[in-house]
Formats: C-alpha cells, sequence, structure tokens
C-alpha cells in the first residue's frame, strides 16, 4: 500500500551505491525500443486472494489464468506483473517452475510479456503454506502476504534459502524471452520496515545479478526513502516506479525520471477517483513511459475496495481497483474503449 509522496529526491551520489553487472544505458534504450510501449496490468486471477493461493498446486488455476489474461489482450495491454513467493519455492521448486512454464506459455498465446516480483514488503507478515483463510468481506487485500515473513527477513542466518530463490528461479528462467524483466522487490520498506529492507533489498540485487539473466533487473521506487530509492535506481537497469496520485505529480516524477536516459515504466497506477484511465493514461502515451495498472478482475484480493476499507460493507462506487468483473464485462466502459483506442486494438 504506498504511501503518498511528491516529487521524489534523490541522492546525488547515488552512482557511488551500484553493485557490478548492470546494463549500460544503451543496452537498456536498445531493450527499451523492442520492447515498445508497454501497457497492462498487475495480475492475479480472480480465483486467488494471494500469492500462495495464485500459486499452489491445489489451488493453481490455469482455466481462470487462460481467460483472464484473454481479457487483458481484449482490452489492448501487451504485459502483465505478476507477484512470486519465496515459500512455494521451497515447498515444491519443480512443480513451482512447472507452473510458471505453464502461466508464460498461457500469456505468450495472448502476446503478453510477464514481469515477475520476487519478494514483497506489503499487508500481512506471517504467511503460511497449504490452505488460505476466505477473504474477509470487504476488506482490501485481506490475505495477501510479504514475502518472505517478517521473522525470515529479520533473520540474515535464514536468508540462505533466499539467496537459493532468487538465484535458483532467475537461473532456470534466464533465457526465457517471455519474461518482460524480474522486479526483485515490490516497495522495499513498507509495513513501517523502512531502512530494515536494506540488506534484503542489497542481497537481491547480488543474488539476482548472480544468476546472468539476459531479461533487465528493477525495483520501483514509491516513497521517499532517501538511500533506498537512490540504490533502486543506481542498480535499476529499467527505471521503474509507483504513483498513484493526481496528473501534475505523475508529470513530474516522470521528468526527473527521464533524467536517468533509461526505458521508463510505472508498474503500479489506477487508484479511482484519483489515478485514472481518462486523464492519466494519455500522459503515459505521450512520454512513452509504460504503464501497469493495478487489478484486471474483481475477484478474492477485494481490491474494488480502498486501502484501510473497514470491512463489510457493500460493492464501493467508485470501484478503487480493476477493470472488469469476473465475466469480463467492464466496470466502466468507456475505460476500456479508451484503452483500446489508445492501444490501437481498434479504431
Amino acid at each position: 500500500m504506498p504511501a503518498r509522496f511528491g516529487v521524489l529526491r534523490f541522492e546525488d551520489d547515488a552512482s557511488s551505491l551500484e553493485l557490478p553487472g548492470k546494463w549500460s544505458r544503451d543496452q537498456a534504450v536498445e531493450w527499451g525500443k523492442g520492447a515498445g510501449w508497454i501497457v497492462g496490468c498487475n495480475f492475479t486471477p480472480s480465483t486467488a486472494s494471494n500469492q500462495l493461493e495464485m500459486w499452489q498446486a491445489a489451488t493453481f488455476d490455469p482455466d481462470t489464468i487462460a481467460r483472464e489474461l484473454g481479457y487483458a489482450r481484449d482490452v489492448g495491454m501487451n504485459a502483465v506483473r505478476v507477484y512470486l513467493h519465496d515459500l512455494v519455492w521451497e515447498q515444491d521448486r519443480a512443480g513451482f517452475l512447472d507452473r510458471i512454464r505453464k502461466f508464460l506459455a498461457l500469456a505468450d498465446a495472448c502476446g503478453i510479456k510477464t514481469v515477475f516480483v520476487l519478494f514483497d514488503d506489503c499487508w500481512n507478515p506471517d504467511p503460511a503454506i497449504g490452505p488460505q483463510k476466505q477473504p474477509e468481506p470487504g476488506v482490501h487485500n485481506s490475505r495477501w502476504v510479504q514475502s518472505p515473513a517478517r521473522q525470515v527477513k529479520q533473520d540474515p542466518l535464514l536468508w540462505g534459502r533466499l539467496r537459493d530463490y532468487v538465484t535458483g528461479l532467475i537461473a532456470a528462467l534466464r533465457d526465457d524471452d517471455r519474461i518482460l524483466m524480474w522486479d526483485l522487490y515490490n516497495e522495499p520498506g513498507n509495513s513501517d520496515y523502512g531502512a530494515g529492507s536494506w540488506p534484503l533489498l542489497y542481497g537481491a540485487f547480488e543474488w539476482a545479478r548472480a544468476a546472468r539473466p539476459t531479461q533487465p533487473l528493477s525495483v520501483g521506487v514509491w516513497a521517499q526513502l532517501g538511500t533506498l530509492n537512490a540504490f533502486q535506481l543506481a542498480n535499476s537497469d529499467v527505471v521503474t516506479f509507483h504513483n498513484y496520485e493526481d496528473v501534475a505529480s505523475l508529470k513530474a516524477q516522470i521528468g526527473q525520471l527521464k533524467d536517468l536516459g533509461r526505458p521508463i515504466v510505472c508498474t503500479e497506477w489506477m487508484a479511482r477517483p484519483t489515478s485514472v484511465i481518462g486523464t492519466h493514461l494519455p500522459v503515459f502515451r505521450e512520454t512513452g513511459v509504460g504503464c501497469m495498472m493495478w487489478g484486471l478482475v474483481a475477484g478474492r484480493t477485494q481490491t474494488i475496495y480502498p486501502w484501510r476499507s473497514p470491512g463489510g460493507g457493500p460493492e464501493p462506487d467508485p470501484w478503487f481497483h480493476d477493470l472488469l468483473r469476473p465475466d469480463g464485462s467492464p466496470y466502466r466502459p468507456e475505460e476500456v474503449e479508451t484503452l483500446r483506442k489508445m492501444t490501437g486494438r481498434q479504431g
């Protein structure tokens, strides 16, 4: 859950934080030319309440995934951002990789590239493998879980398996061109971790570089977090960021990030009524900045409800996130019409 912010302030000496292996600007720019204008969403099938429910064998749902990726294609999207989880890797790495490859095949069949997220500081700090509790009615992301668990994150003696997860997963898929990029860590410092996320963030980049992926690495800036922001930008091959604010904030942030001379993708946006398709998508198109809205189909994540929703309430109006109902019909037809028109899906 992003904090509100204005224009980010980056440290002047960010380059001194750069680890070996970062792509050159020319390499990143060439990648950007090949990728074109990225337009997509953060994707969880409507039948999953969190990352564990999406990826564990018992609840992996390829039929729903295929159908809803088809919806994404039909509204003009060419990319999805998808969260993984270290506990699924620890439990069943071979099965997890098999399910990831099935997902990639389904996305590829729709002409969609995938951004995978490996770690996450948001929401519930104590994930557990196995059946997940039912969502709490009316509560935004009531069952979403951090990766790794708080106890593991705070004890570097337990990080051997995290290193194995990052290096093993990326090494297995390092040449797969269906993967657009690796987003190593969602919103480091969230959930009041602050600078406490620094060691694992550092490790994530170091471990990922050791796997020598052919896809770019990135971690998105999302709030005013000083050295964390500087380190993320100094080590990201492609610049990514989150912005749920108004058009003025979005334009200012894009203007500042453009100075880095690398392709830019906003990997989280769209929160009604402030950040909306009608006003913000034209900005992304005019600036050539990629954009991946939060959510596609309303479902068990319950992100149609706002952050900190109290629970038990009726369907909100407006929805906070998400674009479509489970049958594929749009919440607001004009939003889908704009998406299709601006992405060339229709005239």
